[in-house]
């Protein structure tokens, strides 16, 4: 779900690969900003929107197996015969331990109520479908696409705390970008915790594309470098992978903040995202995350991972009914292919499956 909006021509490393579009395998390119430069050619080849189809309904199938565990207990609630009182009151309880929190809960339940009213519903299995309505809606703003193009290059940190995946997220995110067509520099600033500068070589080994690192060099030092290396080389992207750390770790958020005024002082206009990734798995706590996170540096949006083990999707429900940052992916899985762009209407229905 990328957009490549240049408004200098491109450089001719990045405007020969023509297929980009064309290249649904991916998944990726999906918004009508990247559609348009071909609105001719689908004419032509009708088969084309079925073809991009398939990969997201095997992702369908992927995000309904993790949230199986959620979407169960909220499905019990439907298996009886009555709207009545104590319906909503199991779906309360049930929502609230999918870790949807009280505020999300009251909202979803006041707004399922209406809905239930004024479509004349009598059977519980209408309003679960009700329910993915309500849900939707809550989750709407937080669907938003990631736009590359705008700046360049687009300088993009990413943080999170220690085992939320964020490197892996961003090894994934470099090698969707790479194949959409993107040039991609990786910033090695996680110099916090050991091995993360090879981890991160890795990923660069094995998407081909050029990483700027230092043996013990300070954080905020390797970003600025990477910047100015990402405007020299032309690149479309500069990733910086910034240390896994705890709110808590105040001294490792001042390094944060450190680093996003480094960062800017390379390119004035930069960081154009800031990004912070969450485990599915941590409930209310992810909420938290990202109240600080972006208390500290102000963040643009979120990749939430690990929603295919015990994790509890109601918290993005959390999220967006207190602190609505968009959510540009979701991962359900190691694999590269296991982090798609984020749908409200898919989710609330893989939810609820």
């Amino acid at each position: 779900m990328f957009s490549f909006f240049k408004k200098k021509p491109p450089v001719p490393e990045i405007a020969a690969p023509a297929p980009v579009v064309e290249a649904p395998a991916t998944g990726w390119l999906r918004n009508p900003f990247a559609a348009k430069p071909v609105a001719a050619e689908v004419t032509e080849a009708p088969e084309a929107p079925e073809v991009a189809e398939t990969p997201r309904a095997g992702w369908m199938d992927k995000l309904k197996n993790g949230l199986r565990k959620t979407g169960s207990s909220i499905a019990t609630v439907f298996t009886g015969t009555q709207i009545d009182d104590a319906l909503y009151e199991e779906l309360e309880d049930a929502l609230l331990m999918a870790d949807t929190g009280v505020k999300a809960t009251q909202f979803l339940l006041a707004d399922l109520k209406q809905r239930v009213k004024a479509a004349k519903a009598t059977e519980p299995q209408a309003v679960k479908a009700l329910l993915v309505e309500s849900i939707t809606a809550l989750l709407a703003p937080l669907e938003k696409a990631l736009v590359i193009g705008q700046h360049t290059p687009t300088v993009i940190m990413v943080t999170g705390v220690n085992g939320a995946g964020k490197t892996t997220s961003i090894g994934k995110l470099t090698r969707h970008l790479s194949a959409s067509g993107a040039s991609v520099l990786l910033a090695a600033a996680d110099t916090f915790r050991a091995a993360a500068r090879e981890q991160l070589s890795v990923w660069a080994d094995r998407n081909t594309v050029e990483i700027v690192s230092q043996e013990g060099g300070d954080p905020a030092s390797v970003a600025f470098d990477s910047v100015s290396a990402g405007k020299a080389r032309g690149k479309d992207v500069v990733l910086v992978d910034t240390a896994g750390r705890l709110p808590t770790q105040l001294h490792l958020m001042e390094e944060l903040k450190k680093i996003r005024r480094v960062v800017n002082k390379a390119d004035a206009s930069a960081p154009h995202e800031v990004l912070l990734v969450i485990d599915g798995n941590t409930g209310q706590n992810a909420v938290s995350q990202v109240k600080i996170f972006d208390d500290a540096i102000q963040l643009t949006g979120l990749i939430v991972t690990k929603l295919d083990g015990t994790a509890k999707g109601g918290v993005l429900a959390a999220i967006a009914q207190e602190r609505p940052i968009p959510v540009y992916f979701i991962g359900v899985g190691e694999q590269l292919e296991d982090l798609e762009t984020f749908n409200a209407r898919e989710f609330a229905q893989a939810l609820l499956a």
